[in-house]
């Protein structure tokens, strides 16, 4: 592998095996203005963000496959979507957790259209199905469950629970200029994306809805928010446009071999 291209795989590594969302809020607000909001949580409303994860990605996933292929790609215009999204999250720091229903599906979109822009700066053509999807994925591996976290490379693990999926998605949409986004198949997708996103999501709409947090916090929580996908975007399509160059086998290898030096130390 050249040297360039194992400095960006190194780069990617880090990114894709520490997605933890959490952490890097503590790290803004201090782990005991945190933690406790979530221990406190009631059930109640993580339900409730579990169904606005799942009503976002079905937005998401609609725009995926009805407009990205139209829209013009240029470079990644990160500081653009996250000025919106910005706002977007001080509307929701200044209202709480009652703001997320109208906020997340906002969120949401503006964030993938980002992620967009990254998947056509390292090479994907998003006129196909496959990088639709792919654009859609990145919501579920950001961070999430303990069976994935534990997994030899949580990255990877995230991609393999997601494959089959993806795999059936995308056949079922191939050649298709009118969806039915009720499909059964989408349906499976959508579920398990947001389910994965949805951990996330209840990581910020927790925080944001503390009295101690408001506006400005508000914002802060999503420009992070946005700031952790676009990162693990910029990792995930690294990653796929150098097995592009090399294969998957090889990368994986690469990256399993490297992720013992980065991260497992």
């Amino acid at each position: 592998m050249e040297i360039t291209h194992s400095d960006e795989l190194k780069e990617a590594v880090a990114i894709l095996e520490n997605p933890s969302f959490i952490a890097r809020m503590s790290d803004k607000f201090s782990e005991a203005v945190i933690k406790p909001g979530f221990e406190l949580a009631p059930d109640q409303l993580k339900s409730k963000i579990l169904i606005l994860s799942d009503i976002a990605i079905n937005k998401a996933l609609g725009i995926a496959i009805g407009s990205l292929d139209k829209e013009t790609h240029s470079a990644p215009s990160i500081s653009n979507h996250k000025l919106a999204v910005g706002i977007s999250g001080a509307i929701g720091g200044f209202f709480g957790a009652l703001a997320l229903t109208m906020e997340l599906p906002i969120t949401t979109v503006l964030m993938l259209r980002s992620i967009a822009d990254i998947a056509d700066s390292q090479g994907e053509d998003i006129s196909t199905r496959e990088a639709q999807l792919q654009c859609v994925s990145v919501f579920s591996l950001g961070g999430g469950s303990k069976e994935i976290d534990d997994a030899e490379t949580i990255y990877f693990a995230g991609r393999i629970a997601l494959a089959k999926a993806l795999g059936d998605a995308a056949s079922y949409l191939a050649g298709k200029k009118i969806v039915d986004k009720s499909s059964p198949v989408l349906l499976k997708f959508i579920s398990k994306v947001s389910a994965r996103y949805g951990i996330i999501v209840s990581e910020k709409a927790v925080a944001q809805a503390m009295p101690i947090i408001g506006a400005a916090g508000g914002a802060a929580i999503n420009l992070l928010f946005t700031d952790h996908f676009q990162r693990v975007a910029k990792g995930h399509f690294t990653i796929r446009r150098l097995e592009r160059i090399y294969g998957k086998d090889y990368v994986y290898r690469e990256y399993v071999k490297m992720k013992r030096e980065v991260v497992d130390g």
